[in-house]
């Protein structure tokens, strides 16, 4: 799928391209392909002069082919942006192509962006261009407004980890736990866990590309600020990162030992039980030897009750003793 954006009174308009020739007949600040064909990729060679790399979607680039800028002033970035699904959070991989060094390309002041599917921050990105006047003015204004976004968006997916961590927490902190509340307690801390550590990724990796910005010397001196002010709300992030990881650890050591009392009640009635059994155990094997006691002879047809009497007396008085110190409680 191939999307152009254009400006028109301030505001950035969308068009989806289905021929060479409607792409000529537009001068965009932004192309975005979604899982271009090679087809799409030669429209963008024959109209722009600009060849899309082969290796640009790859997972397994070497890091420091990630962020670089080519003698012809094209600039490359691979950066990841977060998708927070619940059923399959992940991230996908953007390669950015934005070149501005010669005048006399007709792509001069666009940015290119593949990516293999829809990624949130692009939709964000695109309703507020529409509904926000002035808010972008040139390509690179919409690289940052991009990392922009991505802050923010890993910012609310955040605040969404908060609330449903405050939930797990209200449950394990109820005092009724059972070993089904647990293991629902347990999947969904690792759930939260695993969402916590993508982000955390992802705004390290947006650290980097916009860091590389900075550097590449390619932004006015207001583009510039607005980059170091995104800068500063990606580092407020990472306290708050710290904060879940240590509270949701907290809540896994919590919801285990409440599993490890549950469970060392179950061994403790055993352990009793087993306690209160020896003497009854004990009777039974002395009177169920083939010998002649005395107190037989003196009781006579009285010789069997008494050995149950004695047994089930050897068994309760140890499960009253251990009723009185609280161990079957």
């Amino acid at each position: 799928m191939l999307n152009i954006f254009t400006l028109a009174n301030g505001r950035l308009f969308q068009e989806e391209i289905e021929s060479l020739e409607e792409l000529s007949g537009f001068q965009p600040i932004w192309v975005d392909l979604e899982s271009p064909t090679p087809e799409e990729k030669h429209w963008i060679k024959q109209c722009y002069d600009l060849s899309i790399p082969e290796d640009a979607m790859d997972e397994d680039i070497e890091e420091s082919a990630r962020f670089y800028k080519e003698d012809n002033g094209e600039l490359h970035i691979r950066s990841d942006f977060l998708i927070a699904d619940d059923a399959e959070p992940r991230t996908v991989r953007v390669a950015f192509i934005l070149n501005l060094a010669n005048t006399e390309l007709k792509s001069k002041g666009v940015l290119f962006s593949v990516h293999d599917e829809d990624v949130p921050v692009f939709r964000l990105l695109r309703m507020r261009a529409r509904r926000a006047p002035g808010l972008i003015e040139d390509a690179k204004e919409v690289l940052l407004k991009l990392f922009d976004a991505d802050a923010e968006y890993s910012a609310d997916t955040l605040e969404g980890i908060y609330d449903a961590v405050e939930i797990v927490s209200n449950k394990v902190l109820s005092g009724n736990m059972t070993d089904a509340l647990a293991g629902e307690v347990l999947g969904a801390i690792a759930r939260h866990e695993d969402m916590n550590g993508r982000i955390r990724r992802n705004m390290m990796d947006t650290r980097r590309a916009v860091s590389f910005l900075t550097r590449s010397k390619m932004l006015s001196s207001e583009q510039f600020e607005e980059a170091r002010l995104i800068l500063r709300d990606i580092d407020s992030l990472d306290s708050h990162t710290a904060f879940l990881f240590d509270k949701i650890n907290f809540l896994m050591d919590a919801t285990v030992g409440f599993i490890n009392i549950s469970q060392n009640k179950v061994i403790k009635i055993f352990s009793v039980a087993s306690v209160a059994l020896l003497p009854p155990t004990l009777v039974a094997s002395i009177y169920g030897m083939n010998l002649q006691f005395p107190e037989f002879a003196v009781l006579g047809q009285w010789a069997y009750p008494y050995v149950v009497t004695l047994m089930i007396l050897s068994a309760v008085m140890p499960m009253w003793y251990c009723y009185r110190r609280g161990w079957l409680r």
